[in-house]
C-alpha cells in the first residue's frame, strides 16, 4: 500500500482527496493536517511515501513544509496541490525538492496516477520548468550574494539538482558525470558556501530564489499540470 499524508486547510478538500485515493485500492491515508505546523509535527511520525501539500496555508505554505521535510526525510515524495498557477511558486517548489506541482483542477484519475508515479520515485515536473530554475541560478545578477557568485555553472546545476532531492548517482546520470565527480563538485559547493551539509546548501538556494531581488527573473506563464 502507498502511504499518503494530506495537508490542506479545508477539511472538506481533505475528505474528498482521502476518499478518492483510498478508493483506488492501493493507497491509504496515514495522516492529515490543516496547518503547516501540524504537518511538520505529524509527517515524521507517520512516515508516508508521498505527502500531498496545499500550496497556501494560514500559517505558511506547502512549499515550506516540503522544503523542511525533504531536508530531513528525502525519501518522502512531495506533491504541491494548489489552485494558483504561479511561476514563482513553481520555482520555489522545484527548489524545495517537490516531485510535482499540480493544479486542483486536475482530474481525479490523474491525481491518483500522480501519487502512484511519485511513490515509485518519479517526477511530474516539466523539464523545461527545471531548466528555467537552472537559468535563474546562472543569472549572476547584481543582487546575488558573493558566496553564490563563486560557484561555477556546473556547480550551480548540481546545487539545483541537490535541492530537488537527487542523489549523487542520479545527478551523475542526468549530467553524464561519474558519481565520484559529482561528490567532488558537491564538496566544492559546500566549501564555497561555508556549509557542512548538502541540505544546508539546498535550503540556501531555495531561500535565495524566494527573495524578490534574487538572481535572474522568470518569464512566461506555464499552465496546467506540470508533468513530464
Amino acid at each position: 500500500m502507498i502511504r499518503v499524508f494530506l495537508l490542506d486547510d479545508h477539511e472538506v478538500v481533505r475528505a474528498g482527496v482521502k476518499d478518492l485515493l483510498e478508493r483506488a485500492g492501493d493507497m491509504t491515508v496515514v495522516g492529515e493536517a490543516g496547518t503547516a505546523a501540524a504537518a511538520l509535527s505529524r509527517i515524521p511520525a507517520v512516515m508516508p511515501d508521498v505527502a500531498v501539500l496545499d500550496g497556501r496555508l494560514p500559517d505558511g505554505s506547502g512549499i515550506e513544509v516540503c522544503r523542511e521535510i525533504r531536508s530531513n526525510l528525502p525519501q518522502i515524495g512531495a506533491i504541491i496541490l494548489t489552485s494558483y498557477d504561479d511561476d514563482e511558486a513553481l520555482f520555489s517548489a522545484i527548489m524545495a525538492g517537490a516531485a510535482g506541482y499540480v493544479l486542483k483542477q486536475i482530474r481525479a484519475q490523474e491525481l491518483v496516477d500522480a501519487v502512484r508515479h511519485v511513490a515509485a520515485g518519479g517526477s511530474l515536473l516539466d523539464p523545461l520548468a527545471t531548466a528555467k530554475v537552472m537559468e535563474r541560478l546562472r543569472g549572476g545578477g547584481p543582487e546575488e550574494p558573493d558566496e553564490f557568485k563563486r560557484l561555477t555553472p556546473q556547480e550551480r546545476r548540481i546545487l539545483v539538482l541537490v535541492a530537488q532531492g537527487l542523489t549523487n548517482r542520479q545527478i551523475g546520470e542526468q549530467l553524464k558525470l561519474a558519481e565520484k565527480t559529482v561528490k567532488n563538485y558537491m564538496s566544492n559547493v559546500l566549501a564555497k558556501l561555508g556549509f557542512e551539509r548538502r541540505t544546508q546548501a539546498a535550503v540556501f538556494a531555495s531561500r535565495l530564489l524566494d527573495e524578490p531581488d534574487g538572481p535572474g527573473s522568470s518569464s512566461g506563464s506555464p499552465s496546467g499540470w506540470r508533468h513530464d
